[in-house]
């Protein structure tokens, strides 16, 4: 079975239907939401996918009622989890998702899983921790590393593919990134590095 991963889209609406549009290319029959939506319009677009999405929370999830709201709407494709990391099994594979890295590692060498599967860094990665499998699909956002990045999980083979989505646009712009450099002791970020201040 091929499952479609993608984390941290921070309500780029366009990278996310390029996203939905190369997993159905792919024909995935599902899709694992590793979290960082925004908010709800976001939630109301995986709702109508074609193929069932099941959605961790991230440390960016507005609109929190109005995402759990849609989840639950009639017809819904979307189920959310009530964390953000959550432990599945499909196909035969014991599976861990969270949408920290820093849970990631710890879950991989515990030897439980067959893989695991984060986001929350924005940076795509595929590795291993003997014999686990550690996918990282990068961001939809395009926020920090300007690419709109995903992956596909196969889990017939416990292996995962990073696809980079053509056409992707970013809000990282000349003029946003000298604004907050201009203003970055104003602004006070928490994540100085993400804006490369």
């Amino acid at each position: 079975m091929k499952i479609g991963v993608l984390s941290d889209i921070h309500e780029n609406f366009h990278n996310l239907i390029l996203a939905l549009e190369e997993l159905k290319r792919q024909q995935v029959e599902h899709i694992f939401c590793l979290g960082d939506l925004i908010n709800e319009g976001v939630a109301k677009v995986l709702a109508i996918s074609d193929v069932p999405v099941f959605m961790i929370w991230g440390n960016n999830d507005g609109e929190v009622i109005g995402v759990v709201k849609t989840a639950y709407r009639e017809g819904s494709a979307l189920t959310v989890s009530g964390n953000t990391y959550d432990f599945i099994e499909v196909d035969g594979r014991t599976l861990f998702l969270t949408h920290y890295d820093d849970l990631a590692r710890p879950m991989a060498l515990s030897g439980q899983y067959d893989a695991v599967f984060y986001g929350h860094t924005h940076l795509s990665e595929i590795t291993t921790e003997g014999d686990c499998l550690i996918v990282n699909p990068g961001e939809i956002s395009a926020q920090k590393t300007r690419k709109a990045t995903i992956a596909v999980y196969d889990t017939t083979s416990n292996t995962a593919e990073l696809i980079e989505l053509e056409g992707s646009v970013s809000l990282k712009t000349p003029e946003a990134e000298a604004y907050l450099k201009a203003n970055k002791d104003r602004l006070a970020f928490r994540s100085a590095h993400v804006y490369k201040l």
